[in-house]
């Protein structure tokens, strides 16, 4: 918890829910927004409703014993589906804000997810419509909502609806200057973070084939695996790399420290988890450590990442994703230009202290519009 500020211009709690393991990413990005608040002059507290481990009832009686000392102060719930719910239907955050409307607080939302999880079974079409009907409602209820992705992007979001902000996340990571370079032969290419068995075996079958193509060009690739997913994967990695000429090296989870540095030390990233988009924090880690990434075209187009150097080619085309890897690995002024290019989206996007100057400014913003009665709110 952040040392005790005296007189802080502005005074938030961070309200989250159950936490993920094995890492935490939200509790992460509290952190990290906490200590650039602090910077500033503000105070950020974090809060938990413990309901995975006590229940339900329990939770939000210690939550309306809590939030009696909190009036007057900015509460930022933050949100995703599996935060406020075991199964996905996240319908408890509905209670966490009906008890906070009667606390008189000065409720915002940070969406972390905006839209329903994915799925064709029936559970989960049913779960996303909830989801959806979730996200809605607690959107129309709070009085600021910060959206970690542009507002002309969000087609649910009403137009000209003043209570919406945009602010991009930053890296969970701590901050790395490119290192590569140092080694002209052997070029490292990093994969950070796989998904769970779902999407596993389309994933790494698109990097095989990315790799199988750029070692057509290029002799000598060393492909490191790093983070989430990656060390319960490394049978299914041997498997699928075992007739294409590349060093394997898997490095599983890691301190945030250990993964930044490998990260600063590739030569390119490769992102194969789905179109590249805004709220993928493992590019956004690469792009805070200047890393060329190579990734899928069809979400990035109108944020910030078209900035950065990202190389973008259609999705799920394993070998252009191959073939752009080869030439950003074959071209070191190319490479150089990718680098320079995150180093000044990450300065002018994604750092917590320009992220935490667009908290400080929205909240303050927000606060010179009266506090809504709740019993008129829907």
């Amino acid at each position: 918890m952040p040392k005790p500020i005296p007189d802080p211009a502005i005074s938030v709690i961070a309200l989250l829910g159950h936490t993920d393991t094995p890492v935490d990413g939200v509790e992460d990005y509290c952190s990290h927004l906490s200590g650039a608040l602090e910077r500033l002059g503000a105070r950020m507290d974090v809060a938990r409703v413990p309901w995975f481990d006590r229940g339900w009832p329990v939770a939000m009686r210690r939550l309306a014993r809590e939030s009696l000392s909190w009036q007057g102060r900015w509460i930022v719930l933050q949100f995703t589906a599996l935060a406020w719910s075991k199964h996905g239907f996240p319908f408890g955050v509905l209670a966490v804000l009906a008890i906070l409307r009667r606390r008189r607080v000065r409720c915002a939302i940070m969406f972390h997810e905006l839209h329903r999880h994915g799925g064709s079974r029936w559970i989960d079409r049913v779960r996303g419509v909830c989801q959806d009907w979730v996200i809605r409602k607690i959107y129309r209820d709070a009085e600021l909502a910060i959206l970690p992705d542009p507002l002309p992007t969000i087609a649910w979001l009403p137009r000209c609806d003043s209570k919406a902000v945009f602010i991009p996340i930053g890296s969970n990571l701590p901050y790395r200057m490119l290192k590569s370079g140092t080694n002209d032969k052997v070029k490292t290419v990093a994969v950070f973070c796989l998904s769970g068995p779902f999407h596993l075996a389309e994933e790494l079958a698109d990097i095989s084939e990315a790799i199988r193509t750029a070692t057509e060009t290029e002799d000598q690739i060393r492909l490191l695996f790093l983070g989430r997913g990656t060390d319960e994967a490394k049978n299914d990695i041997a498997r699928a790399f075992k007739n294409i000429p590349v060093e394997i090296e898997n490095m599983g989870l890691q301190s945030p420290e250990t993964i930044s540095d490998a990260l600063a030390s590739a030569d390119a990233m490769l992102c194969v988890r789905g179109k590249l988009y805004l709220r993928r924090g493992t590019a956004i880690a690469g792009i805070a450590c200047g890393l060329p990434i190579v990734g899928y075209a069809g979400a990035a187009e109108g944020t910030p990442l078209v900035e950065a150097g990202v190389v973008l080619v259609p999705y799920r085309d394993g070998r252009a994703l191959g073939v752009a890897l080869a030439r950003v690995l074959g071209d070191a002024n190319l490479r150089l230009e990718l680098k320079q290019k995150s180093i000044r989206a990450s300065g002018k996007y994604f750092s917590w202290d320009v992220i935490a100057g667009a908290y400080v400014d929205s909240l303050m913003a927000t606060e010179k519009m009266p506090i809504e009665n709740p019993d008129l709110r829907s």
